[in-house]
């Protein structure tokens, strides 16, 4: 039978669930990212992120991508979980902003596609732009696909990161998944004591006062929640009872992260 657009958007709302789980349990499994210092994997992979992003030689930045997918598989990561995740997304999206340079971009013709002519400048461009995004989504992903999140606001405030920007980072990510399932909730309830088939203006309908009401309810819960947290001596800062300890090996690592991100970044 054919979905209807609340049952729709249901599955989807629990899909979202279930990535994120798979992602705690990607920053749970034995592998080389995970084993590696959290303030040392931030910092690394984020000077990695920046050497991809300004990088002007596809050849180092193709070196950047296929040192990804080492750590990816070393580090017990599904590349088909990045590709869904990462790639498709990021391809579908950058391909979109990069397509009109192919055209318009002046330079030497490279081919015809119908009255519009393609340069060689025109698809450098769009390639550098394609290669810089992939490159620095793929490192992103790894350090959230291989780090628990509170560990990863720890390290951000170890490394100097604001108060109020890793607070926000934090209850922004909480928040969503709690929105997520309040949603997914509100939507099966509403499904239980429906008898028989909503059109689809009734279920578009249904699904603006879901949202309405959610809005509602998810500002009412931030303020309890604030207020909460601060009678409970909360002031911002992240605490975890885990306790990051520099090992010398972790200290290699970043070395070489950083090594790895000045020769592929430094100018030719």
């Amino acid at each position: 039978m054919r979905k209807g657009f609340v049952e729709g958007t249901i599955a989807s709302l629990l899909e979202a669930s279930r990535h994120v789980a798979g992602a705690e349990s990607g920053a749970a499994a034995r592998g080389f990212l995970q084993s590696v210092d959290p303030r040392i994997k931030v910092a690394g992979l984020f000077a990695l992120v920046v050497s991809a992003a300004i990088s002007r030689s596809l050849p180092a930045i193709g070196l950047l991508f296929g040192l990804a997918l080492l750590l990816a598989l070393f580090s017990a990561v599904s590349l088909w979980r990045v590709a869904r995740m990462v790639w498709m997304p990021v391809l579908f999206f950058t391909g979109l902003i990069a397509l009109p340079a192919v055209f318009m971009t002046p330079g030497n013709a490279a081919g015809q596609f119908g009255p519009l002519t393609i340069t060689s400048q025109g698809l450098r461009s769009a390639c550098f732009l394609i290669a810089h995004a992939e490159t620095a989504s793929t490192f992103t992903a790894l350090v959230a696909l291989t780090t628990p999140w509170p560990w990863v606001m720890k390290a951000l405030r170890s490394l100097g990161c604001p108060v109020v920007l890793v607070a926000i980072l934090g209850m922004t990510f909480r928040y969503i998944f709690v929105i997520l399932q309040t949603a997914a909730e509100m939507l099966e309830s509403r499904k239980s004591r429906t008898v028989g088939k909503l059109d689809r203006g009734e279920e578009r309908r249904l699904i603006s006062s879901t949202a309405g009401v959610l809005m509602s309810k998810s500002m009412q819960m931030s303020g309890d929640v604030h207020m909460a947290m601060q009678s409970r001596g909360y002031r911002g800062e992240v605490r975890v009872l885990d306790d990051f300890r520099m090992r010398a090996l972790d200290w290699c690592w970043l070395a070489a992260f950083l090594a790895a991100a000045v020769a592929a970044g430094w100018p030719r």
